[in-house]
């Protein structure tokens, strides 16, 4: 379906480009760890900003929990329920799990948009969610000034099996599955309303075989790329395992017309909040401002970045013994 209403005109930004900074997040919720039953254990909680949160539940099963929702990202309201239904699954496929259930989390400005869009948006998500094998049954609605769409989802995964974060070692390749450049193409698409087809079949891919691969290859530490940008992620994943990023620019992919957008000026104040939060922790080398903005690039539903090889993935670059200060290197 291709709406006539320009859904990326009733929000102030897109997709994973509005979340919070990073920054003010982690301001926001540190010291925020609380307690739980003691016959529960949390395998993985809000140390290092992990993509889900795990708990034991034998030793056989560790049941994750995640939940992701944004404003739209794109103007067609089908696609839009499929991009936050798979950005939503990412978050379990990025710890090495399987989605097994999700609820819709819907928020719809009843006075401005029809129901109709709305129903669009709900069947996009169904469908994605059909695709990944995963129950999608109810959920939350509430009426919203700006239309916001999502899931929380659980999953299951062997707790000895998990990809973490925080467990990236001195000498492995960091690989990369999906090209970069969704967010100056989103960004352009909501100034011009131009579309870009391509972006959106990147957004809608699951990260389900890029998963299956790494934990096949004997992967122990992924996170996803999304809102915080390809350098945001790598800072994190970096900082929580106590190495340093090592990031050859030069070999990091991007959709087609990414780089021209970005060099036109699309670029989303999410991208450059992503770039400041970095930079004080980044050894920019001889990268210049126009490729360390790409680097940042608040990516929505993008692909994972693994400590290791898989099989369809890119090699970036290669995590590195610590740098004091200094978390992610461009080379």
């Amino acid at each position: 379906m291709t709406t006539t209403v320009r859904l990326t005109q009733y929000a102030h930004g897109g997709g994973c480009a509005c979340k919070i900074p990073p920054g003010e997040l982690e301001d926001m919720v540190r010291g925020l760890l609380g307690t739980g039953p003691t016959d529960i254990e949390l395998l993985v909680g809000l140390d290092h900003g992990d993509d889900a949160a795990a708990v034991r539940l034998d030793d056989d099963t560790a049941i994750l929990s995640t939940t992701d929702f944004f404003t739209p990202v794109v103007d067609d309201a089908y696609d839009w329920g499929r991009i936050a239904a798979a950005n939503a699954l990412s978050d379990i496929y990025a710890m090495g799990g399987r989605p097994i259930l999700a609820v819709n989390l819907l928020g719809w400005p009843r006075d401005l948009l029809p129901a109709e869009l709305a129903k669009e948006v709900l069947r996009g998500g169904l469908a994605v969610a059909g695709e990944a094998g995963c129950h999608l049954a109810g959920g939350h609605s509430i009426d919203d000034p700006e239309p916001k769409y999502g899931l929380a989802v659980t999953g299951t995964a062997h707790p000895d099996r998990l990809l973490r974060n925080d467990a990236a070692v001195a000498g492995q390749p960091i690989s990369l599955t999906k090209p970069l450049g969704v967010g100056v193409l989103n960004n352009r698409h909501k100034q011009t309303g131009e579309t870009f087809p391509h972006a959106v079949a990147s957004m809608v891919a699951l990260n389900r075989d890029a998963s299956k691969a790494a934990l096949d290859a004997g992967v122990r530490a992924a996170t996803d790329v999304t809102g915080f940008g390809l350098l945001g992620h790598l800072h994190k994943m970096a900082r929580a395992s106590g190495v340093t990023a090592l990031l050859d620019a030069d070999a990091v992919p991007y959709l087609d017309g990414a780089v021209d957008s970005a060099r036109e000026g699309f670029v989303s104040g999410g991208t450059k909040r992503n770039l400041d939060w970095v930079r004080p922790q980044l050894d920019a080398g001889t990268a210049d401002e126009l490729t360390l903005l790409l680097l940042a690039d608040a990516q929505t539903s993008g692909g994972l970045l693994v400590a290791g090889e898989v099989p369809g993935g890119v090699v970036i670059g290669e995590f590195a013994a610590p740098s004091p200060g200094i978390t992610v290197r461009v080379r």
